[in-house]
């Protein structure tokens, strides 16, 4: 078992760089500064620095004592994600990327977003640091995610519609793969997850494995021990990564990544892609997709525009593969309980994301030892989603 990726890019069989020819110098040029500034004081001192003085870490490490006492045999800590700003933890892969961006002379920033949580931290930070920023969404995610193409546009980024396929992330990744092949020389795409062409995979995880590094030694501190499970949503699964990464040789600690069941793992109407999917190529790695037979890809749902996605970041598909993670699906049913008891038990209103991995808090409890303790990623708030919930609630 391995942390890094072969030469290659691949974990074990999943990763690697499916691209056009005209990506694969830009992306050898990326792997080769990313592994530069991986080692170089400077940029990890002004990461850090953006972290802390703009960002807002360390986050919380959160005992919820009235959400425990809804469970027989859980005591439940929240990564508090969602205090940093933008609301959620993109923020902290835009801010390594948009730095490495400036060291690699790049003028013009690209992101696709679904949720619009990375399309946000992406615009805020090309605004802080004076880029100009285009961002593609699918036509359906402008739709119900009004408030946060809002705030992309107020920050000064174009937010452009992309209205083939299902109008979701899928397609806003192709379309922003479309540009970055054709404006290569000035242009930087900030990839929002653990997904796309290796080195990207990689890079978004180090920049979020802060999560899980913070997580673990604030835990110790409060508990003198390792917690018994990790529990995060997974979607393309960066928070997840984030969080798991810094408890990957711990083999006493459970890991549990939460996929969108949408409907039912057997209603053909969702987004688990570790769950129901199989191997295949898509956005330039080789990892679990939803496909048909023939390799076409299927359309993903779920009520979370962050988690509406057919494929997953190949690391957590080697998670799978090695016995190291076990991933579950939670429906849209279970997400909004979950969004409802934390709410309620808290007065913390959850993304529809992250309301996926309290939902299955639940059934966690009932398999679970009596005291057992567990950390969950709670990856953003719920404030993009208020119309969405309207509707549903």
């Amino acid at each position: 078992m391995t942390l890094l990726p072969d030469q290659s890019g691949h974990f074990g069989e999943f990763g690697g760089k499916y691209v056009p020819e005209t990506l694969m110098s830009v992306l050898e040029q990326l792997e080769t500064t990313f592994a530069q500034v991986r080692r170089d004081k400077k940029f990890k001192d002004e990461f850090a620095h953006y972290l802390k003085e703009y960002a807002g870490r360390p986050t919380n490490l959160y005992l919820a004592q009235r959400l425990s006492s809804q469970f027989k045999n859980l005591k439940v800590y929240l990564k508090r994600e969602d205090l940093l700003h933008t609301g959620a933890h993109k923020i902290n892969n835009t801010l390594g990327q948009i730095i490495l961006a400036k060291k690699m002379g790049k003028t013009r920033i690209i992101a696709e977003t679904g949720a619009g949580q990375h399309g946000v931290a992406t615009a805020t930070a090309a605004a802080l640091f004076g880029l100009q920023c285009e961002i593609y969404m699918g036509a359906q995610d402008i739709e119900r995610q009004s408030l946060n193409v809002f705030r992309m546009k107020l920050m000064g980024a174009k937010v452009i519609p992309v209205t083939s396929g299902s109008q979701t992330l899928k397609d806003a990744m192709n379309e922003a793969i479309r540009d970055w092949v054709t404006n290569v020389n000035n242009t930087f795409y900030i990839i929002g997850s653990v997904a796309g062409p290796h080195p990207y995979p990689l890079m978004v995880r180090e920049f979020q494995a802060v999560i899980g590094r913070e997580a673990r030694r604030q835990f110790v501190s409060k508990e003198k021990k390792l917690p018994d499970y990790l529990v995060a949503c997974v979607g393309g699964g960066s928070n997840a990564m984030g969080l798991f990464h810094a408890f990957f040789k711990d083999k006493t600690v459970k890991i549990i990544g939460v996929e969108a069941a949408g409907h039912g793992l057997h209603s053909g109407e969702h987004s688990a892609a570790i769950c129901a999917g199989t191997t295949g190529v898509l956005h330039g790695s080789k990892s679990k997709l939803l496909q048909t037979a023939d390799g076409q890809i299927k359309i993903a749902h779920s009520i979370a525009a962050g988690l509406d996605y057919p494929g997953v970041g190949p690391e957590h598909s080697y998670y799978q593969q090695i016995g190291r993670a076990e991933y579950v699906g939670v429906s849209d049913k279970e997400a909004i309980a979950g969004l409802k008891i934390l709410s309620q038990a808290e007065g913390i209103i959850p993304a529809l994301e992250t309301s996926h991995a309290i939902g299955y808090l639940s059934r966690l409890d009932k398999q679970a030892k009596k005291n057992s303790t567990v950390i969950v990623c709670l990856s953003g708030r719920g404030d993009k989603d208020v119309n969405t919930m309207r509707e549903l609630i």
